[in-house]
């Protein structure tokens, strides 16, 4: 019989050649990002950002992309992305989300990141409410695992201090729930960003849905990280990330008086 790790290593072979690269521009990736939030319910009037580092040989190191401040995440489009500096100075495009300046103490710290999304998600915001951390008790989950808790909402993130407590408290995890606020994610790609923060509002669901239901029964560390490290395959992220800018598009293009935006 063969080893466990015989079939990891051939599944994991087979996805990255059947799930290729995505062949979009940071703000084009951007913009589909917010548009899958939206579908996915992470809207809540213009509260929650989404950025990623301007990269490229012409990039200016410290500058990023986000969207205008004004637009909801369904009207994303690549046009609609403004490039900042790390003053939030507008570089290109329209004024930034002032509540992103806290994204510049995570970057800082983490040259690993090279996007974040953040969002007052209905689940993830009434699970924030009860103090409690997330935790991983399913696999769906489990990309999740090690998910850092800031226990005391710092006040509105608009200035440095706030930047430097969510920072610090965000470690070296690639997510956080924020006490009192939302969710927060920072991937090594706008795909990886996305992915986290999508699972993240189900994984609040379901826990949430557990604790009603009685409580729950957490996975097993060794199996959770087991099962992070599959899930966050980069053919795996891209795939699913490709998936859900389809099924986007396609609800946009099949509502009234409305075309799919691609970019």
């Amino acid at each position: 019989m063969k080893s466990k790790e015989h079939f990891m290593d051939r599944v994991s072979r087979e996805m990255d050649a059947d799930l290729p690269e995505l062949s979009l521009s940071t703000e084009e990736s951007l913009a589909a990002c917010c548009r899958i939030l939206a579908h996915e319910g992470h809207e809540s009037g213009l509260a929650g950002q989404v950025t990623a580092r301007a990269r490229g040989r012409n990039a200016t190191p410290g500058t990023f992309w986000t969207l205008q401040f004004g637009y909801g995440f369904e009207e994303a489009t690549a046009q609609r992305m403004v490039l900042v500096d790390e003053d939030l100075k507008p570089l290109k495009g329209g004024r930034p989300n002032p509540g992103v300046r806290f994204h510049i103490w995570i970057y800082r710290a983490r040259p690993d990141v090279q996007a974040i999304v953040h969002t007052h998600a209905p689940h993830a915001s009434a699970l924030a409410a009860t103090g409690k951390p997330l935790r991983t008790i399913h696999m769906d989950g489990a990309m999740l695992h090690g998910t850092a808790h800031l226990p005391e909402w710092p006040g509105v993130p608009v200035a440095d201090d706030e930047g430097r407590i969510i920072s610090g408290a965000l470690g070296n995890a690639k997510s956080i729930l924020l006490a009192n606020h939302g969710l927060l994610t920072a991937g090594s790609s706008v795909e990886e960003a996305t992915y986290l923060a999508v699972f993240f509002e189900r994984a609040a669901r379901m826990q949430l849905m557990a604790m009603a239901a009685g409580g729950y029964k957490e996975v097993k560390p060794e199996l959770a990280e087991e099962a992070r490290a599959f899930l966050l395959q980069p053919s795996i992220v891209r795939g699913t990330f490709a998936y859900w800018a389809r099924r986007s598009a396609a609800a946009t293009a099949a509502a009234p008086d409305s075309s799919p935006q691609l970019g």
